[in-house]
């Protein structure tokens, strides 16, 4: 069972180091998606990805503003799924 650990945090650091090199290109536009469009595509994320399905529908905006459209986008997830829950709690 040790040797199963061990193995596990082994390949997780290894992924985490290939993935932290890793790049964004930088958004020149001024006009780049921010904390309110995050809001938004994080609370549409299943939609977009039914969507995406289908079409050629992205469900997270890529350049964007950076660390605001990432929060944005978090709290729009857990927002969602937040008012599913609500919803099924509602009926149950």
């Amino acid at each position: 069972m040790e040797s199963k650990n061990k193995s596990i945090y082994i390949s997780l650091i290894v992924l985490f180091l290939i993935t932290s090199c890793a790049s964004q290109p930088i958004s020149i536009d001024s006009n780049s998606p921010g904390f309110f469009i995050g809001l938004f595509h994080g609370f549409s994320i299943v939609f977009s990805l039914i969507g995406s399905l289908f079409t050629d529908i992205r469900i997270y905006a890529s350049p964007n503003s950076g660390g605001w459209y990432d929060y944005g986008y978090f709290i729009g997830v857990a927002a969602f799924f937040n008012v599913v829950k609500k919803f099924e709690q509602s009926y149950s």
